[in-house]
């Protein structure tokens, strides 16, 4: 039969567990006594800034949060805000058509008056025109009735 033995395999030996326990005694030592101060402040520091950027990401997160709530506001009072856009801007277009209206209705009494104005002055330069006619019809008559009657009448003719 196979004799064994777990102290052939992992060869443990008393004397190497308290060479082993000295050296790691002396190491740590050592490194308490040079670097283990500026280890922990290492250390502290790294602390520090994950602390610090965990209280950064939840002032963040709050200040998203409260944006949201704000926008999440603003959009439940979007449609009452568009329905007041859409009352000013229907009562803004009235006042603009009735303007319009108002300004046509005073260019087209304006263009009417003109219009009076110009026949009446045509009515009137009409009437000079017909009275300088019939003043120069008149005179004609006269002219020629003058005529005629400086001329002797032959004798057999009668007048009328």
């Amino acid at each position: 039969m196979i004799d064994f033995n777990i102290d052939n395999y992992l060869r443990i030996s008393l004397t190497d567990v308290v060479l082993v326990c000295i050296s790691t005694f002396l190491i740590v030592m050592f490194a308490k006594k040079f670097f283990w101060d500026k280890l922990l402040t290492l250390i502290q520091k790294r602390q520090d800034l994950i602390q610090e950027n965990i209280d950064s990401s939840v002032a963040i997160k709050k200040q998203a949060e409260d944006v949201k709530e704000q926008y999440d506001e603003k959009l439940r009072n979007v449609s009452q805000e568009a329905h007041t856009i859409l009352v000013s801007a229907r009562a803004h277009a009235d006042q603009e058509k009735q303007q319009i209206i108002k300004e046509a209705n005073d260019e087209a009494l304006r263009i009417k008056k003109n219009a009076n104005e110009d026949i009446e002055r045509q009515k009137r330069d009409a009437q000079k025109e017909m009275k300088k006619a019939i003043c120069i019809i008149l005179a004609a008559a006269a002219a020629v009735a003058i005529i005629v009657s400086r001329r002797p009448r032959p004798r057999g003719r009668r007048e009328i």
